[in-house]
């Protein structure tokens, strides 16, 4: 037998968790549901202050447009699952997770957005293949900015694909694919501020162009690389 859980009972569940950020948004993007985390993340201290509202008006204008265009997809009936992001929020460092977000249904119609966003945790280092794994690691450290190749990394860590593919899940909570936008946007956000140009940047952080560059960045960061200097205060080209 089914059981429906309901989403006020969710938020409940999902307030005990510091590291997770649940939600429910309507079908014009406002937040019916907002666990404390999310509230607490936001630099506010009452539920009630998220709820009625909507992304653009609680995150900086440039975050929350694209917080809404992503809802905007999901809304029409696509699936975010386990995307990598890192989010900037008021007063806050930087921190990654994994997101998803769904579609909630009514009677078999979309009638809003469901999701959660789970902190990245630190790695497990009781994990068997964990020494392995942290070499692997520094080799994508070390190689980030060049066309390094999953058979490589397999190769290093002396396991098939598929198993590399399996103990980076279980050891990092994402894939080696993940891992390696991950320290390429991390050098990007590290550089933007600087001289270079953007599209030097890009090139030196393992982008082929400009606009796969832009594209993995703003998907990532949630604004464009031009957006994110000009957030820290730069206005280079």
């Amino acid at each position: 037998m089914d059981v429906k859980i309901p989403a006020g009972e969710l938020q409940t569940l999902f307030d005990v968790l510091p590291d997770a950020v649940f939600f429910v948004k309507d079908r014009l993007g406002r937040y019916t549901h907002a666990n404390m985390t999310l509230v607490r993340r936001l630099g506010l201290k009452r539920r009630d202050e998220v709820i009625g509202h909507a992304v653009t008006e609680l995150f900086p204008r440039v975050l929350g447009v694209s917080y809404a265009s992503q809802d905007s997809r999901v809304l029409a009936g696509e699936a975010i699952e386990n995307q990598l992001e890192v989010h900037i929020l008021p007063n806050r460092v930087p921190g990654w997770c994994l997101t998803c977000k769904y579609p909630f249904r009514s009677r078999g119609e979309v009638c809003g957005v469901i999701g959660i966003s789970r902190d990245l945790r630190k790695p497990d280092g009781r994990h068997p293949t964990y020494a392995r794994l942290i070499h692997v690691m520094e080799y994508m450290q070390a190689h980030y900015a060049e066309n390094v190749r999953v058979a490589t990394l397999a190769e290093l860590a002396q396991v098939s694909v598929a198993q590399l593919e399996r103990h980076f899940r279980r050891v990092f909570q994402i894939t080696p694919q993940q891992a390696m936008t991950k320290l390429r946007i991390e050098a990007a956000m590290q550089m933007l501020p600087g001289k270079d140009s953007v599209a030097t940047v890009g090139l030196a952080c393992g982008f082929t162009d400009q606009s796969a560059f832009a594209r993995q960045f703003k998907a990532t960061v949630g604004m464009t690389p031009r957006a994110y200097r000009a957030l820290r205060g730069g206005d280079r080209a």
